[in-house]
Formats: C-alpha cells, sequence, structure tokens
C-alpha cells in the first residue's frame, strides 16, 4: 500500500442516515459503464446489531458473460467516507484498493486529508488488511480482521430494482406513472461488490453519522 500515490475523485454518491441506499444506475454519462461506475451505496445496520455495513457496487449492467471477465481496476481506489459530527466533511474513511486479485483495505482510520483528493496512509502502523476478490459463481471469499472488520469483493447480483421504461415513459409524458407490477431493468445483471462490516465501537461514539463512497482514480 506504500507504493500508491495519491487518488483524485471520479465519481461519488451521497446519502445520509442509520439504513441509507443511494443508486445511479445507467445516468451518469461521465462513468456511466465505466470501472469506476458507481451504481449502488449502502449502509445499514448489521445482523450483528453491534455492526455497520457498507456496501459500494460498481460496473453495472453486467451480463453473465462480462461478469466472467469483470475485474476492478487496479488504478482505481474505492473510499468509503464517514462524518461523524454533522459538518458534510469526512472523519474517517475506509480505503479499498484492488491488487493481485485480492482487495487491500485501510480503515476505518482518520484520512491523511479530505475532499476530492485522497492519499492511503503510508504510517507503517497501519493495519492492512485484505480479502481474496471471488470470482464468478465461486463461494463468497470472506475475511475477518483482528479487531472484528469483515471483507468482501467479488460479483453479486445487483440487488436494485428498479422500471427504467416505465420511468422513461413518464419523462416523455407518455405514462402518469409506475405500474403496480413493474419490469426489473436489471433482473440478471450483476455488479462488482466491496462490503465492509464494521464494529460501531471502531466508528466513534457519535449517535449518528454520515456516509458516502467516492471511486478516485490513481494519479
Amino acid at each position: 500500500m506504500k507504493n500508491l500515490k495519491k487518488y483524485v475523485t471520479i465519481g461519488a454518491v451521497v446519502f445520509a442516515g442509520l439504513f441509507i441506499i443511494a443508486a445511479d444506475h445507467i445516468d451518469a454519462p461521465a462513468v456511466a459503464g465505466g470501472e469506476s461506475d458507481i451504481t449502488d451505496f449502502y449502509a445499514f445496520q448489521g445482523e450483528n446489531t453491534d455492526n455497520l455495513v457498507f456496501v459500494a457496487n460498481v460496473q453495472g449492467l453486467l451480463s453473465p458473460s462480462a461478469t466472467k471477465k469483470a475485474q476492478f481496476n487496479e488504478n482505481i481506489m474505492i473510499e468509503f467516507n464517514i462524518d461523524t459530527n454533522g459538518d458534510g466533511v469526512e472523519d474517517l474513511v475506509i480505503q479499498a484498493a484492488p491488487k493481485n486479485k485480492r482487495m487491500y483495505f485501510l480503515g476505518p482510520i482518520v484520512p491523511s486529508q479530505t475532499g476530492l483528493i485522497s492519499k492511503p496512509n503510508s504510517n507503517s502502523s497501519t493495519e492492512v488488511n485484505s480479502v481474496k476478490i471471488t470470482n464468478y459463481n465461486q463461494n463468497p471469499q470472506v475475511e475477518t480482521s483482528a479487531n472484528g472488520i469483515t471483507y468482501f469483493a467479488g460479483p453479486r447480483d445487483d440487488p436494485f430494482f428498479f422500471d427504467f421504461a416505465q420511468y422513461s415513459a413518464i419523462l416523455d409524458g407518455k405514462a402518469n406513472g409506475f405500474l403496480e407490477t413493474g419490469v426489473d431493468t436489471f433482473a440478471g445483471t450483476n455488479v462488482l461488490s466491496v462490503v465492509v462490516e464494521v464494529p460501531k465501537a471502531l466508528l466513534g461514539n457519535s449517535d449518528s453519522i454520515n456516509a458516502w463512497v467516492e471511486t478516485k482514480r490513481k494519479q
């Protein structure tokens, strides 16, 4: 991780709350279909209620054949940002960067700098954890660190349900609303997911947090 240089934001999804979902499919022309394209961000309480789970999905609309070839870009870091005092600035970050078929993680740590440019923390005392990236149709590879953080990275079925054709018809004035039984535009497609389950004790003492995710390209 010490060899990683600074990263500059190329895509972001922002939302806030205890259970949060943010989605951006198809409508982000600057990154649509690219390896940095964020499709979903989820944050929710874990099955173990002492934990919070953060999920970033990228590279949406992957067909099964495309999923077999899809890879995380080694020049792109996924960064989870966590604001613990409500000022809209990240107080903690979790950084995920792929290398040689593994996803490496730092954090939650205090960022070396905030905003659109990030640098992985090169402090030798910072714990770096990793998990083997799961291949398509392989049983999920999951690792848990000594301090109780659990990690996953790899392809998953796209969990987002949306009738995009009906949405387009509404925008065009050809329909008045959504159908009671819609058609899932994303059925049968996949995404690449990064999942981090973190003990709440590692996120400070705040009763609530704001969280967002960014993809950042190595410069």
